[in-house]
């Protein structure tokens, strides 16, 4: 075991250990707090002196934390309170926790905890968190619990998270929208705006080439979509900065809805090395070349099975995920994905052929139209798709086309 894999293990066993330490009592000490706070003109007149801040959270190195996350922090200083709400909460020991993760049906949940505590995480994680006073109302404030109090019953607390539109950022932007109401003002959208839901996450993956990758491969459609100002706050530190660009119409005067800045916790975001020898366009591009001179050298014989066996069983592999994202998967962000026309399921067609000793020269031309087809796509639109299937389209070319039977292919297979 690697010494990140440790790493990684002992500080998921730690926080396992610290939300299970503390999680009946910040239940208890958040249904205290709600069940004091009331509903209607109560809250606002019994408890004056009320703060609620957002907190922004740095990227972690983790793949679940890069993106970084966002919560609400309320100080109550009369009942000597001061709880974080969290609605990025989830157990990695959920029972088939990641089946349930890949058919999209893996619950999130709204948890509490003191301020305290949660600092504590963050330093351990060595991230950076950002404070900032949310401008309220006393009436405001008391439609917020009343919100809250909502979220917190058994029956809500627990909810299906969805990436692009319902996930710890958006929890917070909804209960600020309906917390201010009407007098809540967006500064308009640039005229301009090609901004996809792909380019920001792509922002946060650039130092990630292999999870970009995997990303790009995995997103579908949906991802193409262009984002306004309010669509952004899906990621942390969009949130963060559209919501300090929003105003609140008090009686005609605009009042910014955020204010008071704060560092309370100061870490460099993590900035992993890398280079193009390790970027996946390298390393495919060296598999291409690889192949090219086996393919030269190994026209047929056992070698060229064994190549066709390994490259199409790989190829097959990604085929299979392509028809589960895009058809038993409740992840609608990974529907209608086009690179299932170059990894069409013909591939796992092609790979039994061969196996099976078929002459099933149809399949393989299909794969082969398919795969130029994408590679001319590419072509005409390169910043539509990620460079690094370029040279897998390639691979795909080549080999279908041996087996295709194609008449001006001087590569066909003896």
């Amino acid at each position: 075991m690697s010494h990140n894999t440790v790493k990684f293990a002992t500080i998921l066993h730690f926080r396992n250990l610290i939300y299970r330490y503390i999680s009946m009592r910040k239940i208890i000490i958040s249904l205290l707090l709600l069940a004091g706070i009331g509903t209607g003109s109560v809250f606002a007149q019994n408890i004056p002196d009320v703060t609620v801040q957002l907190l922004t959270i740095g990227p972690g190195t983790d793949t679940y934390s890069i993106y970084g996350h966002s919560a609400l922090r309320i100080i109550i200083p009369e009942k000597g309170t001061d709880l974080v709400y969290n609605w990025g909460v989830f157990d990695f020991n959920t029972k088939h926790f990641a089946w349930k993760f890949a058919k999209g049906r893996l619950n999130y949940s709204l948890d509490t905890e003191s301020y305290e505590r949660f600092l504590q995480i963050y330093f351990f994680e060595k991230r950076w968190i950002q404070t900032q006073t949310i401008n309220l109302e006393p009436a405001e404030i008391n439609s917020l619990f009343v919100l809250i109090n909502e979220n917190m019953k058994p029956e809500n607390r627990t909810y299906r998270y969805d990436f692009f539109y319902d996930d710890c950022s958006t929890r917070i932007r909804d209960l600020l929208e309906k917390a201010v109401g009407q007098m809540l003002v967006y500064p308009p959208d640039p005229v301009r705006n090609d901004m996809t839901f792909r380019d920001k996450v792509g922002e946060y993956q650039k130092l990630y080439p292999w999870l970009n990758l995997g990303i790009d491969l995995l997103m579908g459609s949906p991802g193409d979509k262009k984002v306004s100002l309010r669509d952004k706050m899906f990621l942390p530190l969009d949130l963060q900065a559209g919501l300090s660009d929003l105003v609140v119409n008090r009686s005609g005067r605009m009042i910014p809805l955020l204010q008071n800045p704060e560092t309370v916790l100061d870490f460099e975001s993590p900035q992993p090395k890398t280079g193009f020898f390790s970027s996946p366009l390298f390393i495919f591009s060296l598999v291409l070349i690889l192949i090219i001179i086996l393919t030269a050298m190994f026209r047929s014989g056992p070698v060229k099975k064994i190549m066709d066996v390994v490259i199409f069983s790989v190829f097959s592999v990604l085929a299979l995920m392509m028809i589960f994202f895009n058809f038993f998967t409740d992840h609608q962000q990974m529907k209608w994905n086009m690179n299932i026309i170059w990894l069409s399921p013909f591939i796992i067609l092609c790979l039994a052929a061969i196996i099976l000793k078929k002459e099933w020269q149809i399949w393989f031309g299909i794969v082969f139209f398919l795969s130029f087809i994408a590679f001319a796509v590419i072509l005409v639109f390169p910043n539509a798709f990620n460079n690094a299937f370029l040279p897998l389209i390639l691979i795909l070319l080549l080999r279908s086309s041996m087996r295709a039977g194609l008449s001006w292919n001087p590569l066909t297979a003896g």
